[in-house]
């Protein structure tokens, strides 16, 4: 199992970035697929998740401004991010979970920066 996020950059407060996670390999689509993140000096932290049926958990910093969203079809994650903030600076993180022969195992993208400019 293999994901690739992208779509990371630079971008001034206030403005839009649109994040995608493609994964390859035998992922297990009833599980949920989420994006966390992680600051310099801090711990990392989620940032959404999105179940098989579409439900989602946000953190509460970025409730109303950023959106999750997954097309199973193409084993993709997406998070759309609004009103960014410098606060939201951190490499961002996808995950997914797959299977390892009979074991299911969590697995993580590369990571892709984020930075937002004041």
């Amino acid at each position: 199992v293999q994901l690739q996020a992208s779509g990371g950059g630079l971008v001034q407060a206030g403005g839009s970035l649109r994040l995608s996670c493609a994964a390859s390999g035998s992922i297990f689509n009833a599980k949920p697929m989420g994006w966390y993140r992680q600051a310099p000096g801090k711990q990392r932290e989620l940032v959404a998740l999105i179940a098989d049926g579409g439900s989602t958990n946000y953190a509460d910093s970025v409730k109303g401004r950023f959106t999750i969203s997954r097309d199973n079809a193409k084993n993709t994650v997406y998070l759309q991010m609004n009103s960014l903030k410098p606060e939201d600076t951190a490499f961002y993180y996808c995950n997914a979970w797959g299977l390892n022969g009979a074991r299911l195992e969590l697995y993580w993208g590369q990571g892709t920066q984020v930075t937002v400019s004041s």
